[in-house]
């Protein structure tokens, strides 16, 4: 991964989705010792319904204050959550995709929030969301409302508290056609920074040498590999529903394919969209 990168960077406009990503945000900047930046863009005010008393934080110029108390309760909120986080909040009127397309450069990750679970027929992505992770330069991760801390982790059965649970697997949909270096190597960082293992989901085809240089580079990071015919996807969107983040990739200069933008929208976990050659 990249070393000239210093924040992990958050769209944030006060919905119970944005305020859930924020949070998802807050813990991988934690584990990544990086950074949180709260970032609200565009003209209009920050959505009021997911934050709780915002009226009572507003100044009386209206809708702009209203937008400052949503970014000001959500770092407050971040804040008492993650004392030892260094959170910066910031509003810009430039509209929100170019806003987050230019933020991506300097963050490690972009991370956006969805707009919530809707059963088996997937939750709807807003056209912010995907018009970024269409575009970034960056890997953007985008995080479903409800998403909790614990849905990141093995399920507790002995009583211990959640966050001293294992991490699920990181899963990863391997495309052999591409040169995918950027992409692995987040996949691979990744469950490293969590001490989770890799899970690769990919066809027959792809070469034996591929993963050999990463599993050496980091050689405390259980791999398990998933050789499929075919499709990989319904394998991928399986072992979603047991996993703490799933990694996919796009072209550089391209958006999400077909199969990826399916993944996004019916993945029973966070879904980081990676750009690579």
């Amino acid at each position: 991964m990249s070393t000239d990168t210093r924040t992990i960077t958050v769209g944030i406009d006060g919905s119970r989705s944005s305020l859930d990503a924020a949070d998802w945000a807050a813990r991988e900047a934690q584990r990544r010792r990086l950074p949180l930046r709260l970032l609200h863009a565009g003209t209009e005010p920050a959505v009021s319904g997911g934050v709780r008393d915002i009226d009572a934080l507003a100044d009386i110029d209206g809708p702009a204050g209203r937008t400052r108390a949503a970014l000001d309760r959500a770092a407050i909120e971040l804040s008492y959550a993650h004392p030892a986080l260094d959170i910066i909040a910031r509003r810009t009127a430039t509209p929100a995709v170019p806003a987050l397309l230019a933020a991506a450069v300097e963050a490690e990750t972009l991370v956006l929030g969805s707009r919530g679970r809707t059963g088996s027929a997937g939750f709807p992505v807003g056209s912010v969301a995907l018009g970024v992770a269409a575009r970034a330069g960056r890997p953007v991760v985008l995080v479903r409302a409800g998403e909790l801390p614990e849905d990141e982790r093995v399920p507790v059965v002995d009583g211990s508290p959640p966050s001293t649970a294992s991490y699920l697997p990181v899963v990863l949909g391997l495309d052999p056609d591409a040169s995918a270096d950027d992409l692995i190597g987040y996949a691979f960082d990744t469950a490293a920074v969590r001490s989770a293992p890799l899970h690769v989901v990919h066809p027959w085809t792809l070469p034996t040498s591929t993963l050999r240089p990463w599993r050496h580079r980091f050689p405390g990071t259980t791999v398990r590999e998933h050789r499929v015919d075919g499709d990989p996807g319904p394998r991928l969107l399986e072992a979603s529903a047991r996993a703490g983040l799933l990694v996919v990739g796009r072209r550089t200069g391209r958006g999400p394919g077909r199969a990826a933008r399916s993944l996004i929208r019916h993945a029973g976990c966070p879904v980081a969209v990676v750009p690579h050659d």
